[in-house]
């Protein structure tokens, strides 16, 4: 049965919402202020699926993709840029105001950059057999386990072009196996470096029938699970000054602008101090660059990510000294006491945050820290611990790039006293 809706606001997952008499109505691809014809969702009472809009917003634009509200992979591409930003520091804002921050925050939190660039240079792809005959490799589907089948996507990077092209040949020479794969492709300056999930352990033919393919799709490596399948490139990237051999299926920002973004706000908070601690440090996207003027203790509970910042020092001379270390820093954070020689610390976790860490922050004395975070609810808990211990919120900086999707990343500094 179809009912007509009127949309009040934007979820934090960017479903538009109706506010109801028994609550808010859930409707993907709507924007606020939309008059729309909405049906039922079985199983779900305060979901709707959108039939058509009756009355768009004059924020409504047409979306860039063909298979966008199929694929699952964008949520936004019907709304134009600007308040799509600004909805981007609402998300902060809210993020912030839930864990008890105040009114004042409008004053610290700064319009969203837009980090996008040339589009993101890495992507995962499913495959997946659907009956007997038919393969399919894209995105999932909004909501559902099923595969959306693409041979284009806009938001990835001119670089990341045949990507597709590439995870669809191995999936088809590796379909009589008839398992998942998950293919993750990114974008280095050697070429594309493939890591390939799911597959189990592969035959010797179907090894050699991989390293073909690796070398007909000139791909810089090919790696199952980590192990080299094939190599003909080193899959490296530049980070400031040195050149780092990623490890296979390293995690990467998004675009490159975002990465260079994040980079710059991260250097610019830390200013003239003299020793850092980064910690989160991955493959030293902050560390390598701060060695330009800063003694850096790095650490990670990555080990091949921390063997990669090891092995890219020697190829930027003049660097002061790195200390790079592999440490778990979620079962054992870096003490308040280790922390006491340093003039600034930055962390920068997975989606899941920082908690005990940043209670050891807090503990300590140190004057400067610098948070980055890729989610605003995480990101707004472990703040709060900071600033209950005595630390002051000076500035946030969102910073967009995951276009069209409700993932944020944020850059604040914070200060003792």
């Amino acid at each position: 049965m179809t009912e007509q809706l009127r949309i009040d606001r934007l979820g934090h997952f960017g479903d538009g919402i109706a506010d109801g008499p028994a609550g808010p109505v859930y409707v993907p691809y709507t924007l606020p202020g939309e008059t729309v014809a909405a049906e039922p969702r079985p199983g779900h009472p305060d979901r709707r699926d959108l039939a058509r809009v009756v009355t768009p917003s004059p924020q409504r634009i047409a979306p860039v993709c063909p298979h966008f509200g199929v694929c699952g992979g964008c949520a936004l591409q019907h709304w134009a840029h600007e308040p799509y930003l600004a909805w981007k520091r609402r998300l902060v804002l809210d993020a912030m105001r839930h864990a008890g921050f105040d009114a004042a925050l409008d004053a610290v939190v700064e319009a969203t950059i837009d980090a996008h660039g040339e589009g993101r240079r890495r992507a995962t792809f499913h495959a997946r057999r659907r009956g007997y005959d038919v393969l399919e490799v894209g995105f999932a589907a909004p909501r559902e386990h099923r595969i959306v089948a693409i041979d284009d996507c806009p938001i990835l990077a001119p670089a990341l072009g045949g990507a597709l092209r590439a995870a669809w040949a191995i999936a088809e020479a590796l379909k009589e196996m008839r398992k998942p794969l998950d293919i993750q492709v990114t974008q280095t300056d050697g070429g594309l470096d493939i890591d390939l999930r799911g597959s189990g352990p592969l035959t010797a033919p179907q090894t050699a029938m991989l390293a073909r393919i690796a070398d007909e799709q000139a791909l810089a490596r090919l790696t199952r699970h980590g192990e080299l399948v094939a190599l003909r490139r080193p899959p490296t990237i530049a980070i400031g000054r040195a050149t780092v051999t990623l490890p296979p299926g390293a995690f990467l920002q998004a675009t490159v602008v975002g990465e260079e973004t994040l980079a710059r706000l991260v250097v610019e908070h830390v200013g003239k101090a003299r020793r850092v601690a980064d910690l989160f440090c991955g493959i030293g996207t902050f560390a390598l660059r701060l060695a330009a003027t800063t003694r850096v203790l790095a650490l990670d509970g990555d080990a091949a990510a921390v063997a990669a910042l090891h092995r890219a020092l020697p190829t930027a001379p003049g660097l002061k000294p790195v200390e790079a270390r592999t440490r778990d820093l979620f079962r054992q954070p870096l003490p308040a006491a280790g922390l006491k020689d340093l003039d600034a610390v930055i962390f920068d976790p997975p989606r899941q945050g920082a908690q005990a860490q940043a209670r050891e922050i807090a503990a300590s004395k140190m004057p400067l820290v610098i948070a980055v975070s890729c989610s605003a609810g995480t990101f707004a808990r472990d703040a709060r611990i900071l600033v209950d211990a005595g630390y002051r919120l000076t500035r946030v900086t969102p910073v967009d790039q995951f276009r069209y999707s409700p993932h944020v990343e944020i850059v604040a500094r914070l200060e003792r006293g």
